[in-house]
């Protein structure tokens, strides 16, 4: 029996992990965009998205390094902790391998679990990986072994509440679909409340046979990246609750700003860009900057 919320008061309001738990089970896609700082996250909430992703990609380029293990756990923490202190949306953290073995992924489960991230995503490769897409070897970490963090980051929540989703990059690795399915199936027996299945593939022919053959009751995750022609609702129906557009503001970010740059430049002037930049009161209003305070440029 629910608790009687007495007259005048406010309910109380959902914690972020429920609130994605609550739409992973929902009639539709749960819709992620990738973020790597606050600004960006209060983008994806503007453009009504659901949720999050702090991608390590989009993390790692803002350093103005590649995404090859090289940010540390604090910084991707550091990251993540500023776009969930600005949004009320779910933040999903993209911990790559966890940041090590099993005692490394503890150790950041009951980090992240303080901040109040709503969920963290790990994949099977070897530490130190390298993004998927990069023309280089994408080597996997064996499967019970990869499990075994799995299992580790399970016992390390305890009692919090902190959504847990592995991602298998076997199909990135040139591995048949048997292989994704087994990896798939083991991760989620460990403890995953999610199972992402990566693909590079230019159609979404992998991951919809991928889903095809899923036989659990663990949400499927897919991020669209390279077979972007597919639609959410055809992945929905398919078996995949979350949907996650990776990198494509990062992207579209570095675009924006080379031609607006380079428009500079070449005219000499700031008026010359002043058609395609946000205004200071734009910028302003997502900074939280109050009214009163913004000017009008």
């Amino acid at each position: 029996m629910s608790e009687r919320v007495p007259r005048g008061a406010q309910a109380p309001r959902k914690s972020k992990v429920a609130r994605l738990r609550e739409l992973l089970a929902g009639p539709s896609p749960v819709r992620a965009v990738g973020a790597h700082d606050g600004l960006t996250a209060k983008l994806v909430e503007q453009a009504g998205f659901d949720a999050v992703w702090a991608s390590s990609f989009e993390i790692s380029a803002s350093h103005g390094l590649p995404d090859a293990s090289l940010v540390t756990m604090t910084q991707y923490l550091e990251a993540a902790t500023a776009m969930d202190a600005v949004t009320e949306f779910p933040v999903i953290a993209d911990c790559d391998t966890g940041f090590g073995g099993p005692m490394n992924v503890a150790y950041a489960v009951q980090r992240y679990v303080r901040t109040g991230i709503a969920a963290m995503c790990i994949e099977d490769k070897l530490f130190p990986k390298i993004n998927s897409f990069a023309d280089a070897p994408q080597d996997l970490l064996p499967a019970e072994e990869f499990a075994l963090k799995i299992k580790t980051a399970r016992e390390a929540l305890g009692d919090a509440d902190m959504a847990l989703i592995a991602r298998t990059e076997s199909l990135i690795a040139g591995h048949d679909l048997e292989e994704a399915l087994y990896r798939g199936r083991l991760y989620a027996a460990a403890g995953a409340d999610a199972v992402l299945v990566h693909s590079k593939s230019r159609r979404p022919d992998e991951v919809l046979e991928f889903a095809s053959k899923w036989d659990l009751d663990v949400p499927l995750v897919a991020v669209p990246t390279t077979y972007g022609t597919v639609s959410e609702q055809e992945l929905y129906e398919a078996g995949f609750r979350l949907v996650i557009y990776a990198n494509q503001g990062l992207r579209a970010a570095v675009r924006g700003v080379q031609e607006a740059l380079r428009e500079l430049s070449a005219a000499r002037t700031a008026a010359s860009v002043d058609g395609r930049i946000a205004s200071m009161s734009e910028v302003f209003a997502l900074q939280g900057m109050p009214s009163g305070y913004r000017t009008a440029p």
